[in-house]
């Protein structure tokens, strides 16, 4: 292997976590979040796998996400874009049969108005704000679209969507409040299909409307912060010793020198750094595993390398090319992240594309493979 590290991706386990979700979901169906090249993981890798599994409705965020991923897909199976539509996008999006999502009265006259130059309608999902005051039609914007029903006499309205802002916490009472706007809202859309739950919503014990959105679940991540995760983990991530050292006593490591050994110390070097992704304030405070022995980072972490202390490491698991474990059986993203403070969604999506990358099939279950010689 010559990267730095090996980022094994398991599309079986993902494939299991979206049939746990379907069934969890039921009746409602299930579209696959994938934006963000698909949590970190591939895109079009991911889709593919989805779709084996009955996914028939694919989220992006962004125009230009759409435009890479449709090409790759079957010509039945829609992909939403979340933002959606910046100024002067609506002719590409049209043609490239992206299906975008409004989030604002200026967005709903432009993808009108561009229907009216083609003759017919174009499909859009109408997302409406029920209380995150992030995207989505303001109470005001509701109001005056109401009043213009015209505005949607061109537009094939497959779903409408709102987003829960506190859905990882089941019990705050900002779900329920959200729940009975959106209903409220939705009231005026009769016989329209609405959404609403991501993934931690997935996991609320109530009706789930016709569909739901899947996104960090999917790959692996916690629903819900407290409870017990449910999920697959679907990464694992190893490096290998670059550079192996002992160090006496009162000796810094790395940059600042903010690590001082206080006994003869062994030190082994891999080739990851914040560059790849892992967290810089991960320095003195993270950790990987060898052999299942967990070692802490010893310093900060640099662009391009981490120093572990590996002391109590046995001398035979120690060797120049001998596999790390950064994410794997002993630490999952969840760990990961809460050691560098923040969540999970954080740590896949940083994932760098210097990782030799290994894909798992999803037509069986597969053991995830040591980097080991």
């Amino acid at each position: 292997m010559v990267a730095g590290a090996r980022l094994t991706i398991d599309l079986e386990a993902l494939a299991a976590n979206y049939r746990l979700i379907r069934d969890r979901a039921a009746p409602a169906a299930v579209g696959g979040v994938v934006k963000a090249n698909g949590y970190g993981l591939g895109a079009a890798e991911v889709a593919r796998t989805l779709i084996g599994e009955g996914c028939c409705h694919l989220f992006v965020a962004l125009q230009s996400e759409a435009e890479v991923l449709v090409p790759e897909l079957p010509a039945d199976i829609p992909v939403y874009i979340l933002n959606g539509l910046l100024p002067g996008g609506e002719r590409a999006c049209a043609a490239l049969g992206a299906i975008p999502v409004l989030n604002s009265l200026d967005q709903i006259e432009r993808w009108s108005a561009e229907a009216a130059t083609r003759g017919g309608q174009l499909p859009a999902v109408l997302q409406v704000d029920s209380g995150m005051s992030r995207m989505g039609l303001p109470a005001d914007e509701i109001e005056q679209l109401l009043a213009r029903p015209e505005l949607l006499g061109s537009i094939d309205l497959r779903f409408v969507i709102s987003h829960l802002a506190c859905a990882d916490e089941p019990g705050d009472a900002a779900n329920g409040a959200q729940e009975a706007r959106f209903r409220a809202i939705a009231a005026h859309f009769p016989g329209v299909p609405l959404a609403l739950d991501n993934s931690g919503g997935i996991f609320h014990a109530r009706d789930h409307f016709d569909l739901v959105r899947a996104g960090i679940a999917l790959y692996g991540g916690a629903p819900h912060g407290e409870a017990p995760n449910p999920m697959r983990a679907t990464v694992a991530l190893e490096a290998r010793i670059a550079q192996l050292r002992t160090i006496p006593a009162g000796t810094g490591v790395g940059y600042g020198l903010t690590f001082q050994t206080t006994r003869e110390t062994r030190i082994a070097t891999i080739p990851v750094g914040y560059a790849d992704g892992w967290p810089r304030c991960l320095g003195n405070r993270g950790a990987a595993y060898i052999a299942g022995i967990r070692v802490p980072v010893a310093g900060r972490v640099s662009m391009d390398s981490i120093t572990l202390d590996v002391t109590d490491v046995p001398d035979e698991h120690l060797y120049p090319g001998a596999p790390v474990e950064l994410l794997g059986p002993h630490q999952s993203i969840d760990q990961v992240a809460a050691d560098a403070g923040t969540i999970s969604y954080e740590i896949l999506t940083q994932l760098s594309r210097r990782y030799e990358r290994v894909y798992l099939p999803a037509a069986a279950s597969v053991r995830i493979r040591s980097i080991a010689p």
